[in-house]
């Protein structure tokens, strides 16, 4: 029974150091807490890039069996990734651009990556193919969050969770 406990704390353990959520700074990691559908949010890393372009990443983790499984079918059917694949999905992330006064948001990227952080699909925006459009931010949304973030505004303590603690104020996610 020890082997067994020790074999499992090992194994978390190189997952743990395998996963891509090592490259954020974990300084700027934020919990968001769950959205409407029981997705859990996390903001990964927000600011200024190089040109003073406000910009935010955020990943969703899926602790909804039903929405997963919804992203996997889309995998599946839309971009032609193997049901062994596509059944991987653990977490997706989202950059998001902001304009100068963090009123509207656009999409630069979207990438779906099973647990061990291998990517499954991505879709880069701004791109003929792929454009990136600029909408309103939806108030109390998680690229509202992350756009209070990137540009310094402060952000209530209610709308993150608390450390350590399992949220309870839901965040509205952007539909697809």
């Amino acid at each position: 029974m020890k082997k067994l406990i020790l074999c499992a704390l090992l194994v978390a353990v190189i997952v743990a150091f395998a996963s891509p959520v090592m490259a954020w700074d974990i300084a700027k990691q934020k919990n968001l807490g769950q959205d409407k559908n029981k997705m859990t949010w996390y903001l990964l890393d927000y600011g200024k890039d190089s040109d003073g372009v406000p910009f935010a990443v955020s990943r969703k983790y899926y602790t909804n069996t039903t929405v997963k499984n919804e992203t996997i079918e889309l995998l599946m059917s839309k971009f032609g990734i193997s049901p062994e694949v596509a059944g991987s999905l653990y977490f997706t992330e989202y950059g998001y651009q902001y304009n100068e006064n963090g009123s509207q948001f656009a999409l630069t990227y979207l990438r779906h990556y099973d647990m061990l952080g291998n990517e499954i699909h991505g879709t880069e925006y701004g791109t003929d193919e792929n454009p990136k459009t600029f909408a309103a931010i939806p108030a109390g949304s998680t690229p509202a969050k992350g756009a209070a973030y990137a540009l310094g505004k402060s952000v209530s303590s209610s709308s993150t969770a608390k450390k350590g603690a399992v949220p309870t104020k839901k965040v509205k996610a952007k539909k697809k």
